[in-house]
């Protein structure tokens, strides 16, 4: 990215949701000055879908920004705070200079046989990003990401899926000025753009890593030739006593992405939470299919382990930057951190803008985050996923 970008965030809360919106694109829009942005986000928190989506549409239309992407939301993050469950709206503005964006909505179409995504625009070869918001309830997320190493030909993508809703059709989704209720929208970056994508899965691991040695789709029978539940116990035993408790809550399975590496980091691993354990057979049903062979081992997810995991990751990114400034950041944070896992919703924002020595970073509380791993895109759950912007 060439010198001159410039990045602001915004943040307002209130009942009256468009005057929230007025507030927060005040804000965001500060820093740029008479710069107009090149593209901007939004999240709106806290309304129903009438009053969500005019506060969307108010945003977009008082930013002037040429792309303007954004959604509903759990929660809103922007000028170093969350806020959870109360009605407010965050916006992320930035001009982006010799950088091209295409902006794009997808859309559904499903035959008695097969489930087609159409509206992608074609992949460029100096594509560097893509950001995807998506509903949760229409969208095949999970499909489109797993393939898309393919079909986009290794586009890392970033983004989150919309939340703060319990019913289908609740969400709303908005890409230059119109609202849609169903499918995905985004943007593809391009040009001259210095980008990094981090993705902190805030988890630790334990016991050692283990071959799958026999399971059926997505229940696991046996790690290394005995019971995978007898497995997780030994796992937790290696724990300090006053850990074991609150480890059994906090167990998770990482499941290795690369299985060629010689050796395997907490970051090489896929953080899939463990949904059931049944006792008779002695095996764990994860949440999705893992084949025999693969390499897994057991992990814990607690507070700890989030904040060191998140330190770890955006010192590293600074380290291997040295000096090269930041100009600001995109944050996706899980709806289970915020005040869930830590004293304040404020922890994951804090953490970036401190670690990196930045201000414009704003985002959401996401049903679902979506960052690479390992070279690959997913889908994930309990993370924090950060796009940062080089200046």
């Amino acid at each position: 990215m060439t010198a001159g970008s410039l990045i602001g965030d915004g943040l307002a809360l209130g009942d009256d949701l468009l005057a929230a919106a007025d507030r927060a694109v005040a804000a965001a829009l500060r820093p740029l000055g008479d710069v107009r942005p090149d593209l901007a986000c939004v999240f709106v928190s806290g309304g129903g879908a009438a009053a969500s989506a005019a506060a969307l549409e108010r945003a977009s239309a008082t930013l002037g920004a040429r792309n303007v992407v954004g959604c509903t939301a759990h929660g809103v993050i922007a000028d170093g705070q969350g806020a959870e469950g109360v009605p407010g709206v965050s916006v992320w503005a930035a001009s982006l200079p010799s950088v091209e964006v295409r902006a794009f909505h997808l859309e559904v179409l499903r035959t008695s046989d097969t489930i087609a995504i159409l509206g992608m625009p074609q992949r460029h070869d100096d594509d560097v990003v893509g950001v995807i918001l998506a509903d949760p309830w229409s969208f095949p997320v999970d499909g489109f990401i797993a393939h898309s190493h393919d079909t986009l030909r290794g586009l890392p993508l970033t983004g989150g899926m919309a939340s703060g809703s319990d019913d289908p059709g609740e969400s709303r989704l908005i890409v230059d000025g119109t609202v849609h209720a169903r499918g995905a929208v985004g943007v593809v970056l391009g040009g001259d753009l210095s980008v990094h994508t981090l993705v902190s899965q805030g988890c630790r691991p334990i016991g050692r890593p283990m071959t799958v040695t026999r399971a059926a789709g997505s229940t696991i029978l046996e790690l290394a030739g005995r019971a995978a539940l007898e497995q997780a116990k030994d796992a937790v035993a290696t724990l300090p006593v006053e850990e074991q408790v609150g480890a059994v809550r906090g167990l998770q399975l990482g499941v290795v992405v690369d299985e060629y590496a010689d050796e395997h980091t907490a970051s090489d691993f896929l953080v899939r939470g463990i949904d059931a354990a049944d006792h008779l057979t002695g095996s764990i049903t994860v949440g999705e299919d893992v084949g025999v062979g693969s390499t897994v081992q057991f992990l814990l997810r607690d507070a700890v382990a989030a904040h060191d995991d998140l330190a770890e990751v955006l010192s590293a990114l600074r380290r291997n930057i040295g000096l090269a400034p930041l100009a600001g950041a995109l944050l996706f944070s899980a709806d289970t951190r915020g005040r869930s896992m830590f004293p304040s919703a404020d922890h994951d924002v804090l953490a970036v803008r401190d670690e990196l020595g930045i201000a414009g970073v704003a985002g959401f509380f996401a049903a679902g985050e979506i960052g690479p791993v390992a070279g690959r895109n997913q889908v994930h759950g309990f993370t924090a996923t950060v796009l940062a912007f080089g200046t």
